[in-house]
Parts: C-alpha cells; sequence; structure tokens
C-alpha cells in the first residue's frame, strides 16, 4: 500500500491568481474613481438643463408650448416662435445623415476589410479622421466660396427642369438648406466612418472564419454577420454625429441664409436654433433673452429624445439578433 505524498499546506502557498492588496486598492481606486467622473458629468448636464430652463421661465409662462408651433420672431413686438428653427434643425440634419451614413459606413467597410494593404489604409485613416479637426468657420467659408459656386449651375438646372417637385420649385439663391446639409454630412463624416471602423474591427475574427466555413461569400459575411455584430456600435457614431449636426453653429450660420420661414424648396434659405442663437443672444434682452434660452431647452429635449429613440433600436436589434 503506498502512502499519499506530501503536499504542502495551503496556506503555505498563495495561489498564482490572487492579486496583491496593492493591486485590488488600485482597482477599486479606478472604479470608484470613474464613477465618481460618471456621477460628476451627470450633474453637470443636470446643472446645464436646470440654468437653461430657469432663465427660460419667463417664455415658457408667456408662450408655453404655443412657441413650439409659431412662425413669429418679432423683437418689437414681443412675439417669438421657434418653429422655422427646429423645421431647419432637423431637415438640416436629415439631409447630413442621409448623406453621410452611407458613404461613412462603406469608407468603415473599406477601411476594416483588408480591401487595402495596411500600409495603405493606415494614412487614409488618419486623412479623414483629420477632418474633424477642421474649424467650422473653415467648412463655412468653403461653403460660401467653393461649395455654393459650384452647386448653383446644378440647382438651376433643377429648378428649370423639375421645379414642379417641391424640393426644387424654389430658384438657387447662393446660401440655403441644402447648402448647409451637405456641409453638415463632410463635418461628420469622419465621425461616423472611425466609430463605425472601430466598431467593425472589434468584431471577433472567429465570427468571420465562422461565415466563411459555412459556405457564405465575403459580402453575405459583411451584411449578415459583421454589420449585426457591430450594428449598436455604428449606431452610437451615427447619434453621435447626429448630436453634432444639430448642435453646430458656425458653419451653418455661415451658409444657411438665416431666414425666418419654411418652405419645402431645399434651395430656399433657412435657419436653425443654434444659427438663431449664435446671430441674435449677443444682442437679446428681456423676454428675447428668455425665448432664446427655451429655444436652446428645445434644442436640448430634441436630442435627449433622439438619444432615447436610438437607445430604444439598439436594444430590439440586439434582442432580435
Amino acid at each position: 500500500m503506498t502512502s499519499s505524498p506530501n503536499l504542502p499546506p495551503e496556506s503555505s502557498s498563495k495561489p498564482a491568481w490572487k492579486r496583491s492588496d496593492s493591486a485590488r486598492f488600485l482597482d477599486n481606486g479606478f472604479v470608484w474613481g470613474t464613477g465618481a467622473f460618471g456621477y460628476a458629468l451627470m450633474a453637470i448636464l443636470i446643472g446645464i438643463a436646470l440654468q437653461v430652463g430657469v432663465q427660460a421661465i419667463p417664455a415658457l409662462q408667456k408662450f408655453g408650448l404655443g412657441f413650439l408651433f409659431s412662425t413669429n420672431w418679432n423683437p418689437v413686438e414681443d412675439l417669438f416662435g421657434v418653429l422655422p428653427q427646429l423645421y431647419g434643425t432637423l431637415v438640416t440634419s436629415f439631409i447630413a445623415l442621409l448623406i453621410a451614413v452611407p458613404i461613412g459606413l462603406g469608407i468603415a467597410l473599406f477601411l476594416s476589410e483588408d480591401f487595402l494593404p495596411e500600409k495603405i489604409q493606415r494614412p487614409l485613416v488618419f486623412l479623414i479622421e483629420l477632418l474633424a479637426a477642421v474649424p467650422s468657420v473653415v467648412f463655412g467659408l468653403w461653403g460660401i466660396f467653393v461649395l455654393i459656386p459650384f452647386l448653383r449651375p446644378l440647382g438651376i438646372w433643377l429648378n428649370q427642369n423639375f421645379g414642379w417637385i417641391p424640393f426644387f420649385s424654389t430658384p438657387p439663391a447662393g446660401p440655403g438648406i441644402y447648402i448647409a446639409g451637405i456641409i453638415l454630412a463632410i463635418m461628420i463624416l469622419p465621425i461616423i466612418s472611425a466609430i463605425s471602423r472601430d466598431a467593425l474591427v472589434a468584431v471577433p475574427l472567429k465570427l468571420r472564419q465562422a461565415s466563411y466555413g459555412l459556405g457564405a461569400t465575403r459580402w453575405e459575411t459583411i451584411f449578415k454577420v459583421i454589420i449585426p455584430a457591430a450594428f449598436s456600435g455604428i449606431v452610437g457614431g451615427v447619434m453621435l454625429a447626429l448630436g453634432r449636426a444639430m448642435g453646430e453653429t458656425m458653419a451653418v450660420t455661415m451658409v444657411i441664409g438665416n431666414a425666418n420661414a419654411i418652405s419645402p424648396s431645399l434651395f430656399a434659405q433657412g435657419s436653425t436654433i443654434s444659427s438663431l442663437l449664435a446671430n441674435q443672444f449677443a444682442e437679446a434682452s428681456g423676454l428675447q433673452s428668455s425665448s432664446l434660452m427655451y429655444a436652446a431647452l428645445a434644442l436640448f429635449l430634441l436630442t435627449l429624445i433622439v438619444n432615447v429613440i436610438a437607445e430604444y433600436i439598439v436594444r430590439r436589434f440586439s434582442i432580435k439578433y
């Protein structure tokens, strides 16, 4: 009968996976620190909303919800409404997303799925992300001196041949809603492409290999496996870009025309909430200043609603897949 080997007592050896007290202290400190910063950001956001809301109380009391559905903006008679600005904000942002999302997603796929050698991919990624560093006023000046003269002949042709369509019913007069939408699309393109590319690159390689092993083609793998797996990251990038488009001020102010009007034509001049604040806040006082704060609060709530809808879409999509 053989005797069992002498094993060292448990207290004499420390498991290899057990972390030291200092490492656990650093981990706990990191968790608490990031949590504190998160709550601090939430407190700052709530504080900004409360401050804007308090400043908007006089306009809220006088106009109520009718402020959101009125087209009047008359500082002389203290009559204010922000419906044209809401319309301009939504339309220009929609045009920007309509242009930038397919192009940005295509760029992200092109730069993440080994269509090009890595030596060529990296400079292209850097150049695209470099667009995000261009100041807004530069985009505005480029829109005035380059984009408007370049697109004017096309606008005149569309108006002359398809003027019966409401979107082209007015002749282009230089600045307009479509110019602002194109400028915004260029400005948000780096955000969508960069974040979408990061989400696509983060998809595990095993998913790609499993799809190829089941006989799927490259494009079937991209559209049925990779994009659904990275959908939450792609939507996050799109929503971040939408927030940038809805809040962009200087470039839009320079190219939209700043007209207090609602028109179905893309060639017509318009206004956004951000451009309204930029144009009038410096000289506003009394009820006009409060009305501008009311408009800022409306933009804040509109952005919040858009993000809630995006979160709902992501959750439903995650459940489906």
